[in-house]
């Protein structure tokens, strides 16, 4: 299970994908039986959402996320769609073929392999508080958070608040705890 509170350019999500590969190709462990969680609050929470979120909230310029075909804030979720294209696994079943499946570091594509991307509801309502003071935004919490959620990627489970979830998964779940 991985900690994540910062987007740090998505970086974490390399450490996923090494993940997945260390222990399926590194100590032979089929991929079946890997089962990775992916706990995002705190900014990088915000990955969890689609691309109307990320252009109408205008959260690239929020979280400094910098979309590098324009050189300006992301208006969209980086961070998601497979930049391969997910059908394209048949075709490069090498893990070292950059354009293989076991390269790419798309939440969609950890998602293929097996990843739970889990969002927190407590950090989500923290951050539609902030957003309505920073936007000057007319509208209730409670609607921006039904708009968010609408808007959650799929797949995405929203849990209650992620320090209790971390708790369950280590002590029920028999997760491994790693912070990055």
């Amino acid at each position: 299970m991985f900690d994540i509170v910062q987007v740090g350019d998505g970086k974490f999500l390399n450490n996923i994908k090494n993940s997945f590969n260390g222990l399926r190709f590194g100590f032979g462990i089929p991929e079946r039986q890997i089962k990775i969680a992916a706990a995002l609050h705190g900014p990088a929470n915000l990955l969890n959402y689609d691309d109307y979120i990320w252009e109408k909230y205008q959260i690239g310029e929020w979280l400094k996320v910098t979309d590098p075909a324009t050189g300006k804030p992301a208006v969209k979720n980086l961070y998601y769609a497979s930049k391969i294209g997910l059908k394209q696994e048949s075709a490069a079943k090498n893990p070292d073929d950059l354009d293989s499946i076991y390269q790419d570091t798309s939440m969609q594509a950890l998602q293929s392999r097996g990843a739970q991307f889990l969002s927190c509801h407590t950090a989500l309502e923290e951050q539609v508080r902030v957003l309505i003071a920073r936007k000057q935004l007319s509208q209730s919490p409670e609607d921006i958070m039904k708009d968010m959620l609408a808007h959650t990627m799929p797949g995405v489970l929203v849990v209650a608040a992620m320090v209790a979830a971390i708790a369950l998964l280590q002590a029920e779940g028999h997760y491994t705890y790693i912070t990055v």
